[in-house]
């Protein structure tokens, strides 16, 4: 037994001295080809950087999280290096660094060691958010044509929902916007991807009507959300155990997958067998357009299990993005009055008080709604941190050295994350008035020209396949509560930003307290 023992220490010794010298040998050879150096180190007092880690789940508390990470590249630099839990990650700001991560170096960075096993309880291991290469490939080729102009310009179907959505919302009393719009998003997407919407804002409408008791059972479409907010939630802890992901697997989260799952397989399964029994979409409904169907109908044959992890994976980004976008610009608009009305004056300009003339050509051609949406996503980007994984030995172009100039060695297996959120604030790329809501800046900008500095739906091959979906249903949404309401006031008085960052970033705090008045 002791003899064992003391084989493995000397086999663990010897394991260990060869993989330091494995590792000199290759930083050298990147060296002589490349010049590059050693970044700068943030600095931890506790073995494994357990005191940094302490800090990001105090931050994640106290909802202070982004400006944490904005603050250690004011500190260390807008490129580092982190040691933590076992695992090497270099964080940067730098638009150079982010451009070659997420484009020009694309091959040697990864997203399926990161994430497969962090959400594999709800989306599996096929959603296109935890797949790289072929499946990546494939994932991204069957759903795109989903995505295109024609599908994502019928608006018809939204402005029910945003009919619900007035009705929930009191004339000049407090009410919290974010939580119904995350509400309206969730309705909206289901419609889109299922063709059945959860209506969780119609049964609130009809509480507050008292037209039913809220204290009876909590009906379909309510259960739907709580169980994904409640499954995301568990995501995000599982994230931050990285390696020990699995050790994370209550009750509690396994009984919110299941409803997503038993919902989402019931939709899959009716349009499979409405695919081989050769109905169309047009048979049921002429001119209707439903995800779910034309990606049965395209996939051929179809993956009872690939396209759930895809619907799931796109519910999760579509809902919680286009919520948060909304969220984050009407709390800047209720503290700048100034550009609420310049915003309402270009809406009246637009729309006046007709919704005929919403439509995604007018929508991308009012100049002012694009700024201020554009801006609201430059401040609060819904996904303010991102990483990869390096899947072979490569490089970053900047960072190194004493100068942070020179390039820098990324060995395989390290990981790369990037804070959008901090990009977004550099006082050297975006002014001195970086952390002000100015919408104005977006036509001066036009002529600079803004591309890998401001990535809120990501970039390169992974670029966000909703964007123009999502900027569409928030262009729409913004233009029919100005035509309702004609003053928006602030009703939350606390001068201090919070961040509530889950799997994307929302308004912390109490939210997005407004009053909004009719008259």
């Amino acid at each position: 037994m002791f003899t064992s023992v003391l084989v493995a220490l000397a086999a663990a010794v010897v394991y260990l001295i060869w993989s330091r010298i494995d590792l000199w040998a290759r930083e050298r050879r990147f060296k002589k080809l490349y010049g590059t150096k050693r970044p700068r180190h943030l600095i931890t007092n506790l073995p494994f950087g357990l005191d940094h880690l302490s800090t990001i789940v105090k931050e994640i508390k106290r909802q202070d999280l982004p400006e944490f990470y904005r603050w250690n590249y004011d500190e260390f630099g807008d490129t580092f290096v982190i040691k933590m839990i076992g695992s090497t990650t270099i964080s940067t700001r730098d638009p150079h660094n982010i451009q070659a991560l997420l484009a020009t170096r694309f091959k040697d960075f990864g997203v399926e060691d990161l994430r497969k096993g962090v959400f594999r309880p709800l989306i599996g291991v096929d959603g296109i958010f935890s797949v790289d290469n072929q499946k990546w490939e494939h994932a991204r080729a069957l759903l795109r044509p989903q995505f295109s102009r024609q599908q994502i310009s019928q608006l018809e179907d939204l402005e029910d929902h945003i009919r619900d959505l007035t009705a929930c919302i009191p004339d000049g009393e407090v009410v919290e916007l974010q939580g119904l719009f995350f509400e309206l998003t969730m309705d909206t997407a289901t419609h889109f991807l299922f063709g059945e919407s959860t209506h969780v804002l119609k049964h609130r409408e009809s509480v507050m009507r008292g037209k039913i008791n809220n204290s009876s059972a909590e009906p379909q479409g309510a259960a739907i959300a709580h169980s994904f907010d409640n499954a995301q939630a568990h995501l995000l802890l599982r994230s931050f155990l990285k390696g020990f992901h699995n050790w994370h697997n209550p009750k509690d989260l396994q009984d919110s997958v299941k409803l997503l799952h038993d919902l989402t397989d019931s939709y899959v399964h009716q349009a499979i067998k409405r695919s081989s029994s050769g109905e169309t979409q047009s048979d049921e409904a002429p001119g209707k357009y439903v995800f779910l169907r034309e990606l049965v109908k395209d996939a051929r044959t179809p993956d009872p299990l690939v396209l759930r992890s895809n619907l799931l994976s796109l519910l999760l980004a579509g809902r919680d993005t286009t919520a948060c976008l909304l969220g984050w610009t009407f709390y800047a608009l209720a503290r700048n009055p100034d550009v609420e009305q310049k915003l309402r004056t270009a809406i009246e300009n637009d729309f006046g008080n007709d919704t005929s003339r919403i439509t995604f050509e007018t929508l991308k051609n009012c100049r002012y709604l694009q700024w201020a949406m554009n801006e609201s996503l430059r401040l609060y980007p819904p996904v303010p941190i991102n990483r990869r994984a390096a899947v072979r030995d490569t490089w970053l172009p900047t960072g190194g050295g004493p100068e942070g100039k020179d390039p820098i060695f990324v060995p395989k297996g390290s990981f790369v994350e990037h804070s959008a959120y901090a990009m977004h604030r550099r006082a050297d790329i975006w002014g001195e008035d970086a952390n002000w809501f100015r919408p104005e800046r977006w036509g001066e900008g036009c002529s600079k020209g803004f591309h890998w500095e401001y990535l809120p739906f990501n970039g390169g091959p992974r670029i966000c396949l909703g964007q123009q979906y999502a900027l569409t249903e928030a262009g729409y949404t913004i233009v029919r509560l100005f035509q309702t309401f004609k003053r928006f006031e602030n009703a939350e008085k606390n001068q201090f930003t919070r961040f509530n960052v889950g799997l994307a970033m929302s308004v912390g705090g109490q939210g997005v307290k407004v009053r909004c008045y009719r008259d």
